[in-house]
């Protein structure tokens, strides 16, 4: 094997964490193994950074430093962990995977004024628009794109020229690595307030780390889950079905204790600025899992409401919703509406934007408000909250 140079390949990483602070943990904390199978540079899953000494010859120092950065990106925005989600069929064509996350990486770097060696891989080849994730630009790219390879640290499989976990030298655990990404993200929001300035996709990626969005269809349906195992746990005596004990007593009938199922009120924004698909899917979510847990039929009413209440029906399904803009909106309405029908609902889930007026006292039931838009106002305090972002 060729000699590397090592100073010259320091002296970039040197110059990388320099320039790009808030990335000198996560570059420092590569472990560098020389080979001559590797074309450039490419690193693997434990944080294995694998250097061609030919290729650092070459290769300015300016460049080497961005390069540097690359690879470090491909392991901070954990895209071998992303790639072992893919389907099997996209899962199989590494190197095209490797190109769908080489363009994820690069136009941010580019647009950070960095100076990749020549041949980098950017969305503009391809005709695609940046800022994407690797994720979007996978399905775009044509089915014989240029070949790359980073390594097992970006496409999720070991590479020809990657060393054996076992044998070669130490690397990072994922606890150390999720560590470091976390801190990479903190040092990136202290570097934005100090100079104001850095690229959009790492802000996002950083925003991601530190306030991970959360899934609002699981939170939806555990809130949904939740509310009505509360409001079942009310217990009630039939004589129906005469308690066991009965039996012990000659000529007395006991009752016996049930756990009647929730009734459930569903109040819909229909206002004029609420959007019918958003609408549409956090009902469809709802009725679902009330579905799940035995509630259905007429043990669910549905409440479509603007400044006043506009009906009362049996909506299941997402095709059955009619949104007409009325005068005003008004929740508070609906909410009253459904807690004075003869038989009280235990839950009532509010499908709303949000922009509305709400009780001034905690309704005497569950109430879940079900915000649709990244712009819906927060709910009051005393009501569980599920934001439906899209």
């Amino acid at each position: 094997m060729a000699e590397l140079d090592t100073t010259k390949l320091l002296a970039a990483r040197y110059r990388a964490a320099a320039d790009r602070p808030y990335l000198a943990s996560a570059l420092y904390a590569l472990t560098v193994v020389p080979s001559d199978e590797v074309p450039t540079m490419g690193v693997d899953r434990h944080w294995r950074c694998y250097v061609s000494p030919g290729f650092v010859e070459r290769t300015p120092v300016a460049e080497l430093a961005a390069v540097w950065m690359h690879e470090v990106a491909h392991l901070l925005r954990d895209h071998h962990g992303r790639a072992d989600l893919l389907p099997p069929a996209d899962r199989c064509d590494r190197l095209r995977v490797n190109v769908a996350q080489d363009c994820e990486i690069n136009d941010d770097l580019v647009a950070d004024g960095l100076p990749l060696p020549a041949g980098r891989l950017e969305p503009r080849l391809f005709g695609l628009p940046e800022g994407q994730l690797f994720e979007v630009y996978l399905a775009a790219l044509p089915l014989s794109p240029l070949a790359h390879d980073c390594g097992s640290g970006a496409h999720g499989q070991p590479a020809p020229w990657e060393v054996d976990g076992g044998t070669g030298p130490a690397g990072v655990g994922a606890v150390e690595a999720e560590a470091l990404r976390r801190h990479t993200a903190e040092a990136m929001r202290a570097h934005v307030r100090a100079r104001g300035t850095l690229p959009g996709g790492w802000k996002r990626w950083a925003d991601e780390v530190l306030e991970p969005t959360v899934d609002w269809r699981q939170a939806l349906a555990g809130a949904v889950r939740e509310a009505a195992a509360w409001a079942s746990g009310a217990v009630d005596y039939t004589y129906r079905r005469p308690s066991r004990r009965s039996a012990a007593l000659r000529g007395v009938v006991l009752p016996s204790l049930r756990r009647p199922l929730p009734r459930v009120a569903v109040v819909i924004d229909t206002s004029g600025s609420m959007g019918e698909p958003e609408i549409g899917a956090a009902l469809a979510e709802v009725t679902g899992v009330l579905r799940e847990v035995g509630i259905r039929g007429n043990r669910v009413s549905v409440l479509a409401c603007d400044a006043d209440v506009q009906a009362v029906s049996r909506v299941t399904s997402a095709e059955q919703i009619t949104l007409e803009g009325g005068g005003g909106t008004d929740m508070r309405v609906g909410i009253a509406a459904a807690l004075s029908a003869p038989e009280r609902p235990g839950v009532v889930i509010v499908l709303t934007d949000g922009r509305t007026p709400w009780p001034d006292e905690t309704p005497s039931c569950r109430l879940i408000a079900v915000l649709v838009g990244p712009s819906a106002p927060a709910a009051p305090p005393w009501a569980e909250t599920v934001r439906v972002t899209g």
